[in-house]
């Protein structure tokens, strides 16, 4: 993943496909918690594909293109069906030091994501996405023991640009007039403890997530959220990852998170299955 700290060997290639539900009925409009039963529960669901390939012992490139759904089990508003951003992103491996009873690890991934489907980024909570480019800067940096033992830590700033809408007006601490929004910039933050064991095959995490909007604004009293937004939201969850074969072949995902805290956000619980083949590919 472009947030962890595996790198795939040179010429290899990984290919998996992950499904991810997700639901929520209750959300913070700025940071008041309420409810709004004019949707009821609100889901979304995802299937995405994605790309790992070793150009060489320390760099990666990873792709993604994710195809996403959402609805609602009350109200009138239908929900969106379509794909979303493509990500493309470079992975290094810059650094692996003996240090004590482990290896101390530095890495980074740089990513730039931007739309393909034709979704309106203006109809949240439906909108499968921002409808903005992203390019994102992570450092990665971690320690894992001989014991098998790891922890990760992430931090990522992300940059967004503008999504154009379908009205010309719009408010954002006062009125403006343009069909173009400006999504803020974001700091991400994930955090892992996990463990490898049954010889490498298998590893186990508690996770934790954040990502805090630099700028923007707060969802108007009984009105819908729009992409100018200071979201924040945190996370806490469990990934599980078994390969079949400790080198090669096939492997399976399997994850759970929990929203515990945000702003202008829902409070959403998220699980995920994937399926993985790795194979070498030159």
């Amino acid at each position: 993943m472009p947030f962890d700290e595996i790198m795939m060997p040179k010429g290899e290639l990984c290919v998996a496909v992950l499904g991810e539900h997700g639901s929520w009925n209750r959300y913070w409009e700025g940071d008041y918690f309420r409810e709004n039963a004019n949707i009821g529960t609100f889901t979304r669901q995802m299937l995405m594909p994605m790309v790992a390939m070793g150009i060489s012992k320390k760099v990666n490139i990873i792709a993604s293109l994710p195809y996403i759904q959402t609805e609602a089990s009350g109200g009138t508003q239908v929900g969106q069906a379509d794909l979303q951003d493509l990500s493309v992103s470079v992975k290094v491996d810059w650094l692996q030091q003996r240090v004590g009873a482990g290896r101390l690890l530095f890495l980074t991934n740089t990513h730039l994501s931007n739309p393909v489907g034709s979704y309106l980024s203006d109809y949240m909570p439906f909108s499968i996405g921002a409808g903005a480019p992203e390019i994102g800067m992570r450092a990665i940096t971690g320690y894992k023991m001989d014991n098998g033992l790891v922890f990760r830590l992430a931090t990522a700033y992300l940059w967004r640009g503008q999504t154009q809408i379908e009205r010309d007006f719009y408010y954002q601490d006062g009125a403006v007039y343009s069909p173009f929004m400006n999504v803020p910039n974001a700091v991400n933050i994930q955090g892992a403890i996990g463990y490898w064991t049954l010889e490498n095959r298998l590893r186990l995490e508690a996770t934790y997530m954040s990502l805090n909007c630099l700028t923007g604004d707060d969802i108007r009293s009984y009105n819908r959220p729009q992409p100018t937004n200071k979201m924040e939201v945190s996370q806490v969850g469990f990934w599980a990852q078994y390969y079949i074969k400790a080198d090669r072949g096939f492997g399976a995902i399997a994850y759970f998170n929990q929203t515990v805290s945000g702003r202008n956000v829902g409070k959403a619980a998220t699980m995920g299955l994937g399926l993985t083949y790795q194979f070498k590919a030159y």
